[in-house]
């Protein structure tokens, strides 16, 4: 009996080391005697760093003098702040922050003159600091599900910002800065408190990809129609019961879109005043047609 006891405590015991924590990757190669430079990544195109997933609730100091690192991914923690000593690492072109509990970034975020690409998203930012702007390289950020209702009028220096994802926020309104950004071709302000659609979208000569689902939008200007890029225009799950007679200027819309992955108009799931809702189902075709003979009789 006592042999068999003793074995079976040495299995539970084998288990429970088993399923012990392990270490984080940068405090295994710290205690082995290795350089923390070590963890870095040399591909093709940038040198990187990924500390994803691994249970941070602070940065590790030694990261603040990996000054050579371009890409650095530190999503998906329980990081509570980022501290002001990121602005040293000034070569980054890419920074993922996403999936943590940021409630702030540091201003020395605008120090990062190389940046093109920024995640943001999944955090409890509530608002962004106007030192983003001198990040004029910027090309991509995403800052959704976010607890965010304005951005700060700098934003209008973003000049090589192509893609923003504003989604999951608190808009009540679309920020007036992000008319000025020309060169977006990526708009996405989904799930937020939107009413309405201002006539200067039309400013917004490039965009591709539109999308405003899930809103509080009653009607869509006019001015939208004028955006003859338009290759996506999501507006499903809105209050909209009228369209623009003008819709029929968008030739890039191929069809009347059902699957949120599709390219084309999507307008399910709002209250359209008949005949609308009939002519919609008949394709885009018909639903552009409709509007044509509309305006030629008005």
């Amino acid at each position: 009996m006592g042999t068999e006891h003793s074995k079976d405590e040495g299995r539970r015991s084998m288990v429970f080391l088993r399923k012990g924590p392990k270490l984080p990757a940068w405090e295994d190669a710290l205690l082995a005697g290795r350089e923390p430079k070590s963890l870095l990544k040399r591909g093709l195109r940038y040198v990187s760093l990924s500390l994803i997933m691994k249970g941070m609730t602070s940065t590790p100091d030694f990261l603040w003098g990996l000054h050579e690192v371009q890409k650095l991914n530190l999503s998906r923690n329980q990081l509570v702040v980022i501290p002001p000593l990121l602005g040293k690492l000034d070569r980054l072109v890419v920074l993922n922050l996403g999936g943590n509990c940021l409630k702030s970034l540091p201003k020395e975020i605008g120090l990062l003159r190389n940046l093109k690409v920024l995640f943001v998203n999944m955090n409890c930012l509530k608002e962004v600091p106007a030192e983003l702007s001198l990040c004029r390289k910027l090309e991509v950020l995403s800052l959704s599900h976010n607890c965010i209702s304005q951005l700060p009028l700098s934003f209008t220096d973003l000049t090589s910002l192509r893609k923003l994802n504003l989604s999951n926020n608190r808009f009540v309104q679309i920020p007036l800065c992000i008319f000025a950004l020309r060169s977006l071709d990526f708009l996405h302000l989904g799930s937020n408190k939107l009413e309405n659609i201002a006539e200067s979208i039309q400013y917004l000569v490039n965009l591709q990809i539109f999308i405003v689902e899930n809103n509080n939008i009653r009607s869509l200007p006019r001015s939208l129609c004028y955006i003859s890029t338009l290759e996506l225009l999501n507006v499903d799950y809105n209050a909209i019961q009228t369209i623009p007679d003008d819709l029929y200027l968008l030739r890039r819309l191929r069809r009347v879109a059902w699957n949120p992955m599709d390219k084309g108009l999507h307008i399910a799931h709002n209250p359209l005043s008949r005949p609308l809702p009939e002519v919609v189902e008949g394709g885009l075709d018909v639903l552009f047609n409709y509007l044509r003979d509309k305006k030629e009789h008005n």
